[in-house]
């Protein structure tokens, strides 16, 4: 993270772990804010992968599962999968005139990286670390689209869209969830200004955010887990039937047109002593298991996830974490459908 822009945060009054804001002083707060509210977040959890040249899209269009021959105007879910068709990570990406932009768990950043570099070989193509490129925030709930545009201007009207200013760039991540990408130089004042009037929160809470989208984030404990499909990555749009070969194209094609997905992501409930962490298990009928992909504290207690679970387990009933005694998860609808 910049020390300009953390020193901000600091002073802003976050509590940072892993150079990033967690919370600001009261999460409890903050996931009410998140839950009813306007809320306002930095982004620094996440890294970005610049990749720009003239043979960018093209190597970009053999190595992930989403068709990335996109207009400035779109941002998309886009995943990296091994040969065997399981996910390595999961991205958002927007480009510019400039080359693309892969937005994914800091965590995951350098190996991603340094994965995608291998495979440029003789392609003109540059892979960097552009996380310090830019200050990126998230904005979110009931008051948020009026605030962006009385702040930076026209909001794209779509979801995944992508409008310019010359103050910044907004994604539309939601109905009521934004993603606005700005210099560093303007990221401090910008923030004084939304901060005004949406609430503060850290990573906990826009992460909270993600996971009642039902958008599934790879993580190093669930790398090379799930098939886009288990992951419903098709179904948000991140994977591509039309476009040509990539790596796992095979398997995850097989996959789509055999009608063989009997693993789905679910979003659920729990109320448990331990907090859920990716990779941790779940039980179903006769012990059959799935595995906690995100989790994060809930507003009102407990703990919101989301898991891929075998359908058969979703259809017998009960369905327990981390034993097959443990607490029981209680299945929330997502908000689309697969």
């Amino acid at each position: 993270m910049n020390p300009t822009w953390k020193d901000h945060l600091v002073k802003a009054g976050a509590t940072m772990a892993d150079d990033h804001a967690i919370h600001f002083g009261d999460l409890k707060k903050e996931l009410l804010a998140a839950q009813s509210g306007t809320v306002l977040t930095d982004l620094s959890h996440r890294g970005v992968i610049g990749i720009d040249g003239e043979d960018s899209q093209t190597f970009l269009q053999g190595q992930t599962t989403n068709d990335v021959r996109m207009t400035s105007d779109r941002a998309q879910y886009n995943s990296l999968c091994t040969p065997k068709g399981r996910m390595l990570a999961s991205f958002l990406v927007w480009r510019d005139a400039g080359g693309y932009f892969l937005q994914l768990p800091a965590t995951l950043q350098a190996g991603i990286q340094k994965r995608l570099t291998m495979y440029v070989l003789r392609a003109k193509v540059k892979v960097r670390d552009a996380g310090e490129e830019s200050v990126r925030l998230g904005v979110a709930g009931t008051g948020a689209e009026a605030l962006l545009q009385a702040t930076i201007g026209a909001l794209p009207p779509d979801v995944l869209g992508v409008a310019r200013h010359d103050s910044g760039t907004i994604i539309r991540l939601g109905a009521t969830r934004f993603e606005i990408v700005v210099t560093l130089e303007h990221g401090p004042a910008l923030w004084e200004e939304l901060s005004g009037q949406a609430t503060p929160v850290g990573s906990v809470s826009w992460e909270w955010l993600e996971i009642h989208a039902g958008i599934p984030v790879i993580l190093p404990q669930t790398q090379e887990q799930f098939t886009p499909q288990m992951a419903n990555f098709e179904a948000i749009g991140g994977v591509s039937f039309n476009k040509g070969c990539y790596t796992g194209q095979e398997i995850v094609a097989r996959t789509q047109y055999l009608g063989k997905v009997k693993r789905r992501l679910y979003l659920a409930h729990v109320d448990s002593d331990s907090a859920p962490q990716p990779g941790d298990e779940v039980f179903g009928a006769e012990s059959t298991t799935g595995m906690v992909v995100n989790a994060q504290p809930a507003p009102d207690g407990g703990y919101d996830l989301l898991a891929v679970i075998p359908t058969s387990s979703i259809e017998a009933g009960t369905v327990h974490f981390k034993t097959p005694e443990g607490p029981t998860l209680h299945f929330l609808p997502l908000p689309y459908p697969v």
